[in-house]
């Protein structure tokens, strides 16, 4: 079976979040509903680089963290086939790893994971990638409403 890809106009579709907190550009599943990887442009006009930091752009953690909480935000909302506008609220996050920073320039390459689920609350592993090295990693809590 062929993965399917969404873009942008698609993800608005589905999450209610908006620039610029929109921190996904792409998504593919893998498996429906199960696995997926989302993809994140990072480039130098990103509002958060103003402040963090001005002569040595960072992407902060949390938003790469929030990157990893919307992809597997959208996988979730794949579990039909097809995509479902979902409202999901994060409720947690464990396994927090930061491995490398992650600059302008770079693609954030997350690739989400459902572990399991129980009635509406979801539990995700993600790791995501620059260039093929692991850059961050945790794991995700997410209910469905």
């Amino acid at each position: 079976m062929e993965n399917k890809v969404y873009f942008i106009s698609d993800i608005l579709k589905v999450l209610p979040h908006r620039y610029p907190f929109v921190m996904i550009d792409r998504l593919e599943v893998v498996e429906a509903g199960i696995k997926g990887i989302g993809y994140k442009n990072v480039t130098i006009n990103e509002p958060f680089f103003q402040g963090h930091f001005p002569n040595n752009p960072i992407m902060p953690g949390v938003l790469q963290i929030e990157a990893m909480a919307q992809t597997a935000g959208m996988i979730i909302a794949t579990q039909s086939g097809e995509l479902k506008p979902a409202n999901v609220l994060f409720m947690g996050v464990d396994k927090v790893k930061f491995r490398r920073q992650v600059i302008p320039g770079d693609t954030l390459e997350i690739h989400a994971e459902k572990l399991r689920e129980r009635r509406n609350v979801y539990v995700c592993t993600a790791k995501a990638y620059v260039s093929g090295a692991l850059v961050c990693e945790a794991e995700l809590t997410a209910m469905v409403v």
